[in-house]
Formats: C-alpha cells, sequence, structure tokens
C-alpha cells in the first residue's frame, strides 16, 4: 500500500484531502507508537525493543512512510528522530492523550 499523500484518493476519502490523507497514515499498523517512541531520537533496534512486539519487516516498512511523509528522519548518529514538523505533529497530539486519560477514567 502505497503511502497517503494529500490529493491522492486514501482509505476513506476519494477526495484526498489533506486530514483524511494524514488519519490514513497515522491510523496504519504502529504508525502511531513509533512516532510517540521517537520523541527522543533512538536506533533501529532501541526503537524496536520500545515498540515491543513490532517486526523488523513492518518497522522498517512504517518508518519509510513516515520519512517519505516528512514525519520521521535518519539521523548521522543517533539513527531514527522526529522531524520539526513531525515534533508538531506530537504536540499537536497531546491533547487527545490529555482527553483519553480522563475518558480512562470516566469508564
Amino acid at each position: 500500500m502505497a503511502t497517503p499523500k494529500p490529493g491522492k484518493p486514501v482509505r476513506g476519502s476519494t477526495t484526498g484531502r489533506p486530514v483524511m490523507a494524514l488519519l490514513d497514515l497515522l491510523g496504519r499498523r504502529w504508525a502511531l507508537r513509533v512516532m510517540w517512541e521517537l520523541r527522543e531520537p533512538l536506533t533501529f533496534r532501541a526503537l524496536q525493543e520500545r515498540c515491543g512486539g513490532i517486526s523488523p519487516t513492518v518497522l522498517n516498512h512504517r518508518l519509510a512512510e513516515l520519512r517519505e511523509a516528512g514525519i520521521v528522519e535518519l539521523t548521522d548518529g543517533t539513527g531514527y528522530a522526529l522531524t520539526e514538523e513531525g515534533g508538531l505533529l506530537v504536540q499537536d497530539l497531546l491533547p487527545l492523550d490529555r482527553w483519553a486519560e480522563r475518558w480512562a477514567k470516566r469508564s
């Protein structure tokens, strides 16, 4: 499956609206977990360990998609890290994390 891109049809949307492309990308198995763990730079092996249970093949595929989307980058010395835009995206997701915590307390 190709990396979702704004302006192109994606799962759930033939219009390719940017938000739909983003939700398609983030909704892929392990994508959010990989981003969450990359709040600090990690080597491939360390990232795989932090994501417990992810196969190397799936991790490679997810990293390739997130790199193509400009969310993750391969650094010279530390391995993988969020790009500036990736860091902003994680910051924008923090209110969802707070909402989920409140939701968990109500459930």
